[in-house]
């Protein structure tokens, strides 16, 4: 099978996922978001075991990228339904969407199903490309990937765990306690070292230019949605628990973010990151 079919099929079925956000236009991003990443693993197995070609460690991330996808979207279709706060938060920074132009929402559609594809590239791009002599046939970054991703997934389900439990505790306070002594955003960093993992994992594999073209365009643009979003959690954060003096020395001690390996303070000021 064609590798640009390949990559066709699953961006019609991120695209079919996706198309939630019709629904609230958050959801392109978030519960589209996670529930298109399960659809991509799912696929991505039934293609390479079709075409014979899945191997022990493709299964496993696939597995991953449904563990993730499962947990992500099903955590925030579970908070959105259940808790009327984070509703009206989400409401107050997405604006619900019903001013944007419907030809604007369709681009922004088309666009998030391709980042999915990209972002998940690396492994469907090592199946192809691999010539693997037995299913049990592997490369070590493969493992290491694997690792890092599985370690993402841990750290960012352990971090939405303990922010859940500390804001039923202490609804007016931020989370800054357990994990969140790391930094202020630990689900975040957990999410871009997810997708670090599915970069290691293919490294070894990608022979062509725009193989790599691709794969890194989905992991920079993951990185800077994190970043985006670690913005805009802190303005938010600021705003609401600035006058606290307790939020204020936690903020000199905990850096705000840490980019896969570098702790960042502040993104507040940042031209960059919009």
């Amino acid at each position: 099978m064609n590798i640009w079919f390949i990559l066709l099929i699953l961006f019609g079925l991120a695209v079919i996922i996706s198309s939630v956000g019709y629904k609230k236009y958050v959801w392109f991003i978030s519960i589209g978001y996670g529930f298109s990443i399960v659809g991509i693993g799912i696929a991505i197995i039934v293609i390479y075991l079709i075409n014979g070609t899945l191997n022990i460690t493709s299964l496993i991330a696939c597995i991953l990228f449904i563990i993730y996808g499962f947990r992500l979207g099903g955590f925030l279709l579970i908070r959105e339904l259940k808790n009327a706060n984070y509703r009206k938060t989400l409401n107050e920074v997405a604006k619900d969407g019903k001013t944007v132009p419907f030809g604007v929402k369709i681009a922004i559609h088309l666009t998030v199903a391709l980042l999915y594809v990209a972002e998940t590239s690396g492994v469907t791009f090592s199946l192809y490309v691999s010539a693997y002599s037995s299913f049990f046939d592997f490369k070590w970054t493969e493992i290491i990937g694997l690792s890092i991703m599985a370690f993402g997934i841990f750290l960012e389900s352990f971090a939405d765990h303990q922010k859940t439990k500390f804001k039923k505790e202490e609804p007016n306070k931020p989370a800054m306690r357990g994990i969140y002594k790391l930094c202020r955003c630990p689900n975040y960093y957990g999410e871009m070292l997810f997708w670090t993992g599915t970069v290691t994992f293919s490294v070894l594999s990608l022979n062509t230019w725009w193989m790599w073209v691709i794969v890194i365009a989905g992991y920079l643009c993951i990185l800077y949605v994190m970043l985006n979003s670690s913005k805009r959690l802190e303005k938010r954060q600021n705003k609401n628990y600035g006058d606290l003096v307790e939020f204020q020395e936690y903020k000199k001690k905990t850096p705000l973010i840490i980019l896969v390996f570098i702790p960042i303070r502040s993104l507040e000021n940042s031209k960059i990151i919009m």
